[in-house]
């Protein structure tokens, strides 16, 4: 089949997140398969600015009109350095910036008008494509609005929209909706209006052919008031639009056999040299070396969701002991000025970096004892199957979406290898962290479990054979219809 992945990142090219990962592994695993697998996504400075890819501009003229305004869209071609194809649409007005989406924890005032105008152009790309494609699959709100478009213009191709982060949502003023271009029915609660405002993500949920989640139990959670961000109705309304595809981890990416990041690579057969990654981890961090304790980690976004509200609470108890920590991610400003006063306060126990560093983050993989997941919501659980990968065990809140990932530790019943907590608060979290930390002081249990966690396998040979049969199921759908 011939798929176009249409999305606001792609790794290695640009990323804030999971969505980058998924653009990574998703497209090769179906490549192994057998299919023409593209991705479009918008230039970026970040982009324009590596040495490693070697660029054609192609001789496409696409022009975008958002209101009353038109817009050129320039395409350039390229391969990733493992061989996909990505078509990049260039608009410097829109994407020749410092971040992604915003800075300094704001937002980028048009961004409704950047990923209106990327929607468009992406939707304008497929149809001038050879071969032409037969499944568009956008990737969250930035791309949303490609099945509105293409529902809207009769186009023959299958839409699918995957949701990575459903609490971000493009929700704009309603004045935004003139940027489409469409026509004065398609803001109404049947199509992209949203208590008075542009939801692109809601446009995707009504109008694409069908949606994926992070797994069966996501797709009925996210489907109920407390865990639907909102759109638990318009969810509901969609169920049988609705499927739950538990991802996989990028094996190629994150494995501690090959790791390039890691200054002693090791496999289950070889755990004892991980000490060698958690003294540079350490050191590299200034951090004081040989705690009797565990060295916790956390590779994460800053957000509510991730657990944040319920971390900062015990973190003074957590510290208070022998014990390092190290958090890299960025998100929401509170967030960051708390753990930078933690950080001063703990000097030699905390670290904090902001800025991602794909070194970093594999290092802290290899040099942690214990991931910290505390997420309100966790639905790809990539955090935990990257952690387990590399023998780390997880502290984890038991949602729907992680406990497809981590079994509890039950030594009556020898099984599991990390240690979850339902109820969502702080007390319960600190149950968890004093339970794995009871364990981490017997060395002999500890071994048995870290090597129990690193043989699970999270390859994404599965998910790809589930996105195939999705795929193969719509187009055969497009050529009854």
């Amino acid at each position: 089949m011939k798929i176009l992945m249409i999305s606001s990142e792609g790794w290695p090219l640009a990323r804030s997140g999971v969505l980058a990962d998924v653009l990574s592994a998703l497209p090769r695993e179906l490549k192994k398969r057998g299919h023409e697998v593209a991705l479009t996504m918008p230039y970026y400075r970040e982009v324009r600015e590596r040495d490693d890819l070697a660029l054609r501009t192609l001789p496409v003229n696409i022009e975008i009109s958002l209101g009353g305004q038109r817009h050129a869209a320039h395409v350039l071609e390229a391969r990733t350095p493992d061989g996909m194809q990505v078509f990049f649409l260039r608009c410097d007005e829109f994407f020749d910036r410092p971040a992604l989406y915003g800075e300094k924890g704001e937002p980028y005032p048009d961004n409704a008008a950047r990923f209106i105008f990327f929607s468009k152009a992406a939707v304008e790309l497929a149809r001038r494509m050879t071969p032409t494609p037969e499944i568009l699959h956008a990737h969250d709100w930035s791309a949303a609005l490609v099945p509105v478009l293409v529902r809207d213009q009769r186009l023959p191709f299958a839409t699918v929209l995957s949701i990575h982060h459903l609490a971000e949502q493009g929700s704009f003023p309603a004045e935004d909706f003139s940027l489409t271009n469409l026509a004065p029915a398609y803001f109404k609660p049947e199509g992209v209006e949203f208590f008075g405002r542009l939801n692109l993500l809601k446009g995707g949920l009504r109008f694409a052919d069908r949606i994926v989640v992070a797994g069966q139990p996501y797709a009925h959670v996210i489907q109920t008031e407390s865990l639907g961000e909102g759109l638990d109705f318009v969810l509901r309304e969609q169920a049988a639009r609705l499927v739950g595809i538990l991802p996989g981890a990028d094996t190629q990416r994150w494995n501690p056999v090959t790791d390039p990041f890691l200054p002693v690579r090791y496999g289950a057969g070889s755990l004892e040299v991980k000490a060698a990654s958690r003294n540079a981890l350490l050191a590299d961090l200034g951090l004081a070396p040989s705690p009797r304790g565990p060295v916790f980690g956390m590779v994460t976004r800053l957000a509510g969701e991730k657990g944040f509200d319920i971390l900062l609470p015990v973190l003074d108890r957590l510290l208070s002991d022998d014990v390092r920590l190290i958090i890299l991610g960025q998100g929401d400003p509170a967030y960051e000025t708390a753990l930078n006063i933690a950080a001063r306060k703990f000097p030699t126990r905390l670290a904090y970096r902001g800025d991602y560093d794909e070194a970093l983050a594999h290092l802290i993989e290899g040099g942690c004892d214990i991931a910290l997941i505390p997420s309100r919501v966790e639905p790809g659980g990539f955090s935990a199957m990257h952690s387990l990968r590399y023998g780390v065990l997880p502290v984890a809140r038991g949602s729907r979406g992680v406990e497809q990932i981590i079994a509890d530790y039950d030594p009556a019943a020898d099984s599991g290898y990390g240690f979850l907590f339902y109820e969502y608060g702080s007390e319960p979290f600190w149950d968890a962290i004093k339970r794995a930390r009871e364990v981490f002081s017997d060395k002999a249990e500890w071994e048995r479990l870290t090597k129990r966690a690193i043989t699970r396998d999270f390859s994404w040979a599965h998910a790809a054979e589930r996105y195939e049969e999705l795929y193969a199921s719509l187009v055969t759908l497009k050529a009854a219809a």
